[in-house]
């Protein structure tokens, strides 16, 4: 969606309490069926800004409370709608171009706390240990309950080298934990592979950016070269993948589908909002694009494909796992993913602002709604976590609800009785201490080496009692 919504702004004036509510909207506004503005309500939101401006103990600029106002209405829709200064959108933008500074961590707000959704890998959040679901309560000596998200993401990001100490309440922790951590270039490696054996390879995608397409390509290529030959079979990583760019998800999964087979679909309120995006050129091979597939060896749509997931693959990652589940490519082995199943927006603003706007819901080639139920794996490989632990979608307070499962509400009833008496099973045992965060793709990887078992034809394994508990990160 290309179109915006218009500047809105407040105008003093010594009216109406000094306010005068002035709003334009845009032709994008208009093709919401032009909806009529609720004038009294207005009326109350100058009120309250005029008393603030006259009565509040210290002055406060305009735009600090229009601001405020502005991110308080987008983050009482949902976890995922926010507004982003001209500064936090810029952030956005680098981000999703692979390069940014910070810690390195997905974000979401809960009850006034900041909430990992997951660390990025090799990122300084990964290697200090923070794990998804942590709620960060404080930043350095700022207390986070109070503070905005964009504003507790400011405070994150800084010059690298800078130190931040974190205070974070973890689950089954009785104590507060502490991190220092230093702050880096975030360079995002998208996309990673390696030849397991001869005939075997493993591809890892972290995130979905700008170029991961092109880099799965080259990867692709490369890992062909490598084996002089055909592939027997390929574990694709998608564990503790936050998401990304939608056209980039269509552009992996394009790689091993059939062209023009269903990828994904969306349907929202607004005309550009509904797409149905498929293994082609023009929906992968976007902004003046090449098509990047096109040189690919033709025996990717058929060579035999293990995906792995787990509760922190989300988005963009969920969509290329179940387009490949609903065609029959791909095995997905792991546990049940995140369920983030709905399409945020960018709509810049006239003053270099931007909304990050929830404007859709997607849904797989099959039409199932992932939206706070995420992939169900066709074969379910735990990776020794308390699943009491995992932080999903359906966790999130005001989440939107999933259209196709008419079962939601018993069945989180159900998974809560699942995750209690998993938890209290798992206490009773003992599990070897935690080494730090296990690679991915080595031996110690319980979840790998079944996918290489699937591929080969050979029995899955049940997970020892020696995989780690909740201090296991793919």
């Amino acid at each position: 969606m290309r179109s915006s919504l218009e500047k809105f702004g407040l105008i003093g004036s010594g009216i109406l309490v000094g306010i005068l509510v002035s709003l334009n909207i845009s032709a994008w506004a208009e093709k919401n069926l032009a909806p009529q503005l609720p004038i009294d309500d207005l009326r109350v939101f100058a009120e309250v800004f005029g008393k603030v401006k006259s009565d509040y103990v210290e002055p406060v600029e305009d735009k600090k409370l229009i601001n405020e106002a502005l991110s308080g209405m987008l983050q009482g829709l949902d976890p995922h709608s926010t507004f982003m200064d001209a500064d936090a959108y810029k952030d956005l933008q680098a981000g999703t171009q692979g390069e940014f500074g910070g810690l390195g961590i997905e974000v979401a707000m809960e009850d006034g706390l900041v909430k990992v959704v997951t660390p990025i890998e090799d990122s300084p959040a990964y290697k200090a240990g923070l794990k998804s679901g942590d709620l960060i309560s404080k930043l350095d000596d700022t207390q986070v309950r109070g503070l905005t998200l964009n504003d507790a993401v400011k405070k994150m990001r800084g010059t690298p080298d800078t130190k931040i100490t974190l205070t974070v309440l973890r689950k089954g922790e009785e104590k507060p934990l502490t991190f220092t951590l230093t702050r880096a270039i975030i360079k995002s490696q998208s996309v990673k592979n390696k030849l397991i054996e001869p005939d075997y390879a493993y591809v890892r995608v972290t995130q979905f950016q700008e170029h991961t397409g092109e880099d799965l390509a080259k990867s692709l290529k490369s890992l062909r070269e490598q084996n002089k030959g055909p592939l027997k079979g390929v574990v694709l990583d998608l564990r503790n993948n936050p998401g990304g760019l939608l056209d980039a998800a269509v552009g992996v999964s394009a790689a091993f589908l059939p062209k023009n087979d269903l990828v994904v679909y969306t349907e929202g309120r607004v005309a550009d909002s509904k797409m149905r995006l498929s293994a082609t050129p023009s929906d992968y091979a976007r902004r003046g694009k090449s098509d990047y597939l096109k040189d690919l060896p033709e025996e990717y749509k058929k060579v035999p494909i293990v995906v792995l997931i787990n509760a922190g693959s989300a988005s963009a990652s969920e969509i290329v796992a179940g387009a490949l589940q609903d065609h029959k490519r791909a095995t997905i082995l792991g546990i049940q993913s995140f369920g983030k199943g709905s399409v945020q927006t960018i709509l810049p603003m006239n003053n270099g602002s931007a909304i990050k706007l929830t404007t859709a819901r997607y849904f797989t080639p099959a039409g199932r709604s992932i939206q706070a139920k995420g992939i169900v794996p066709d074969i379910l490989v735990e990776d020794g976590s308390d699943p009491s632990l995992s932080l999903h979608e359906a966790d999130l307070s005001k989440h939107l609800s999933n259209p196709t499962d008419e079962n939601a509400g018993k069945k989180k009833v159900e998974d809560a009785a699942k995750a209690a008496a998993a938890k209290e099973k798992l206490n009773e045992k003992k599990f070897a201490e935690s080494k730090g965060p296990i690679e991915p793709a080595s031996k110690d990887d319980f979840q790998f080496t079944q996918a290489m078992n699937v591929l080969k034809g050979l029995p899955v394994q049940k997970a020892p009692d020696s995989v780690k508990v909740s201090e296991t990160k793919k």
